[in-house]
């Protein structure tokens, strides 16, 4: 439809660039523009420094770093937003409520806060700790360090001198490393991507999931209807787009009162309805039921394009992440009124600003409904083109629902491990690109594989999108694993690939890893675990994957990042590091074959562990 109508669309783009791309110098990471001596390239054998004397490993690793340092600021800025929101909700400014005091309690106890008090004045004290903590100076460590990680791996971090601080001062730090004439060593350089990449998990995405699960509940399973087959034209469809939960939920709870559906009608619909899009959807699909207002999630941000060519969209409301700049071209065409509900989002030719304040928020939902069942009325009765196919699949596996579901130990999935049912685990945490194939086809490639050779899926962010549209994350598609797993998906009705929620839960994720090496007695180095990111796109990517090389587990990426002109750097990332935090690298484009080192990669842990 895109290409019949004439509209700019990522796969012709892409193909454009294609032809022109820098695959000698730009691709691996053997270029500069950071000085007024330059541009500079580095030649390996013939020009093997810039004009500054920076070498090609220093070049690569540096340019890591920065969009590293671009991942971590987008990261701690969705935190700061629930610190605001805990603030005002605990003051009663807010539409929202504590969902999960339990939580709560237990989280500023970790925290050393007094857990007795009021749940309004500990969301208030919470909030005031989490913006405190962003902002602590980087010679201060983390109290979420030393509640979360395993004493193994702070005492590794501590050798290296990577225990983080706060992540503003952290991010102050890091790229004041990346100035010309500063930093040359990339043994330096990536010692403070690590680092960086430590404070961004325990500094921003622990209390950021904690929070959210605080004030909208912890995720629990239940079913959820997923692809362009939800969108029913009929009715008003807000789509909420980005990575923030808090505009979507306030519109959720608006679009639940009898008097909002009545308006809708009024205008000709059937009623108004709330749709996810992109990690937004994520965030609310965890943890709120599908009813008659909150109806399920389109898919990924490769999926935007199409989405809006439906025409059956009426509000686009647009937080934080993944709104592309090609909108603008969209806003025109297709019948859909573009609301950036974020300062940050602005794409030209939108002009309507309704940006997030948790003081607002229940005035904002009202204004963004009006504008839907007012766009419905200019736009009911034209043609549309909307896809049909819906996928259910499972959604809102947490940590306490997984605990939920073996009866409230972890036992039952370590003897499942020990005894050989399961090989191991997998965390994939990706986005989605078509720099390595076709949209979302690497990700379910790659989640096949792992499955039919036993090894469990936890799936997260956009890649997480392609598992649910592409039926992984059902309990039916147990019979496309191997026979322990399978066995065990059927015995405890559970798929295979277990939706655990946006790229924020890598937080999450880091913390179950540590229980069970915990539980094992062993560090996190020693588990049957891997992560892969089959498809990563952009810079929270980025920093999630140095995270897990510091954790120390062996992490898959693809496409190949701009590094590997960087020998040296190469050496370190993939061979060294494994003696030094335990993590490795894995570069591989061809699933089948990652798979493999994957599996190699489990089964050679659970020989040293003795359970093989």
């Amino acid at each position: 439809k895109l290409k019949e109508e004439g509209m700019t669309n990522l796969w012709d783009r892409w193909a454009a660039q294609e032809q022109i791309r820098c695959k000698s110098f730009c691709a691996k990471g053997l270029s500069c523009q950071f000085c007024s001596n330059g541009p500079c390239r580095i030649i390996p054998g013939k020009l093997e420094r810039g004009a500054c004397g920076m070498d090609g490993d220093g070049m690569a690793i540096r340019y890591m770093l920065l969009r590293n340092a671009m991942g971590l600021s987008t990261y701690t800025y969705h935190a700061r937003e629930v610190a605001k929101t805990l603030i005002a909700t605990g003051e009663g400014k807010t539409p929202f409520k504590i969902s999960h005091v339990d939580k709560l309690r237990d989280f500023v106890g970790k925290l050393g806060l007094n857990p007795n008090s009021p749940a309004d004045r500990l969301a208030v004290e919470l909030g005031h700790y989490i913006l405190s903590a962003i902002n602590s100076d980087s010679n201060a460590i983390l109290r979420t360090v030393e509640v979360f990680a395993t004493p193994g791996r702070i005492a590794v971090w501590k050798r290296l001198g990577i225990l983080p601080g706060g992540p503003a001062n952290e991010q102050i730090d890091a790229i004041s490393h990346c100035l010309t004439n500063v930093d040359g060593d990339y043994v330096s350089l990536a010692k403070t991507a690590m680092r960086l990449a430590l404070s961004c998990i325990y500094g921003s995405l622990i209390p950021l999931e904690y929070g959210q699960d605080i004030l909208f509940g912890t995720p629990k399973p239940h079913r959820m209807n997923f692809d362009f087959g939800i969108l029913d034209p009929s009715y008003v469809n807000i789509v909420v787009n980005g990575h923030e939960p808090f505009v979507g939920i306030a519109l959720i709870e608006h679009c639940r009162k009898s008097e909002v559906q009545n308006s809708a009608k009024m205008a000709g619909a059937k009623g108004i309805r709330v749709i996810g899009s992109i990690e937004t959807g994520q965030e609310i699909l965890q943890r709120v039921d599908a009813d008659g207002v909150f109806v399920g999630m389109t898919g990924n941000w490769i999926s935007i394009e199409p989405l809006i060519a439906t025409g059956a969209v009426d509000v686009f409301a647009m937080d934080m992440n993944c709104s592309p700049p090609s909108l603008e071209e969209y806003v025109p065409k297709y019948p859909t009124t573009f609301v950036s509900v974020s300062p940050l989002v602005n794409i030209r030719g939108v002009d309507k600003h309704i940006d997030y304040s948790p003081e607002n928020v229940k005035s904002q939902a009202e204004q963004i409904v009006s504008l839907a069942i007012e766009n419905f009325r200019r736009r009911k009765g034209a043609g549309l083109k909307i896809p049909t196919r819906v996928q259910s699949a499972v959604v809102g596996f947490s940590i306490e629902s997984i605990l939920s579901l073996l009866g409230g130990s972890l036992n039952p999935l370590l003897e499942a491990i020990k005894r050989g049912q399961l090989k191991g685990v997998a965390g994939l945490v990706s986005c989605t690109s078509i720099g390595n194939g076709p949209h979302d086809l690497p990700t379910i490639t790659m989640a096949k594989e792992l499955i039919k050779r036993d090894i469990l899926v936890l799936s997260m962010g956009c890649g997480n999108a392609a598992l649910q549209v592409g039926g992984l994350c059902a309990p039916e598609a147990s019979d496309l694993a191997g026979p322990g797993l399978s066995s065990l998906c059927k015995a405890l009705g559970i798929p295979p690939v277990l939706s655990f929620g946006t790229c924020t839960d890598t937080g999450r994720l880091s913390i179950l890893v540590s229980e069970v090496a915990k539980a094992m007695n062993v560090d996190v180095p020693d588990l049957p675990v891997a992560v892969t990111a089959p498809q990563y796109m952009e810079q929270k990517a980025t920093i999630d994957a140095v995270f897990a090389l510091a954790f120390g587990v062996l992490t898959h990426v693809s496409p190949t990042p701009p590094i590997t002109g960087g020998a040296r750097l190469m050496k370190l990332l993939t061979e060294d590091l494994k003696e030094i935090t335990g993590g490795s690298l894995l570069l591989e484009n061809d699933m089948v074959k990652a798979a493999d080192a994957l599996e190699s990669h489990i089964l050679a842990k659970r020989r040293a562990l003795g359970i093989d």
